[in-house]
């Protein structure tokens, strides 16, 4: 598995071929369990067949047992709803059947608890991507709890996931209005996404895909809270004990 420089022409065509080069090796790393192998494959410029013999290489190794750290915990809710068991187990070097008795663990510790920033953040980032059963045990709380607060806060499965499971929790927005987008300009600069979304009664991706669309960015005044709320949010994150917020 020894590293080059990974250089390649892309004008002589085809995959690229070679030792692979340290950010390579990084990528697949960090797109593995989150992507399938033809669609790394395809962001490497490599063939399925490389990806799938580095994959052996990288995450090769003798399955831990005895009990789980919380990074391990963690790690594993990471990938929860994201990946298969047999790939979150190669990942995390530990057997499939260890996986899915962790995970029958974290069925038992699903309760009702107040909610964090840092829940919060997690739930905007996974409920759209993922089914509600699988980011109920991410963030160990009932299933109709996720889907409360995920009204509240006007998210919405995305079109991917829609298709791959039969369109359920679909929500067909209207098309935009003139007067709608002047409102989306004036707004979205100082609001944040979620207000703009109840005023304008869309989900928050709509907000931000039309803004998008629109190339419309947030005033530098709304930049730095939107930075000390990431940073209070890393916080409890790593102090889950410290301070919790009912939101």
């Amino acid at each position: 598995m020894t590293p080059s420089d990974g250089k390649h022409n892309p004008a002589q065509g085809g995959r690229r071929k070679g030792r692979w080069s340290f950010p390579e090796i990084e990528k697949l790393r960090r797109l593995y369990g989150f992507r399938s192998e033809v669609q790394i494959a395809q962001e490497l410029n490599r063939t399925v067949q490389s990806v799938r013999r580095m994959i052996g290489k990288v995450f090769d190794g003798e399955p831990k047992t005895g009990p789980w750290t919380a990074k391990e915990v963690l790690a594993l809710k990471e990938y929860l709803g994201a990946a298969e068991v047999e790939v979150m187990a190669k990942i995390l070097r530990r057997s499939p059947a260890e996986v899915r008795r962790k995970i029958e663990q974290l069925h038992g510790e699903v309760r009702q608890r107040p909610w964090t920033s840092a829940d919060l953040q997690t739930l905007k980032r996974c409920y759209g991507t993922r089914a509600s059963e699988d980011v109920s045990l991410i963030l160990g709380r009932p299933v109709e709890r996720i889907e409360e607060k995920a009204k509240e806060l006007r998210l919405a499965k995305d079109k991917g996931f829609q298709r791959r499971h039969g369109g359920g929790g679909s929500v067909r927005m209207p098309r935009w209005k003139p007067e709608e987008i002047e409102m989306l300009k004036e707004l979205y600069p100082d609001y944040d996404n979620h207000s703009i979304a109840v005023m304008l009664n869309r989900t928050v991706k709509s907000v931000v895909s039309k803004a998008h669309d629109q190339g419309l960015k947030k005033s530098s005044s709304r930049l730095r809270t939107m930075g000390r709320e990431n940073v209070r949010a890393r916080y409890e994150k790593q102090n889950p004990g410290d301070k919790e917020m009912e939101a």
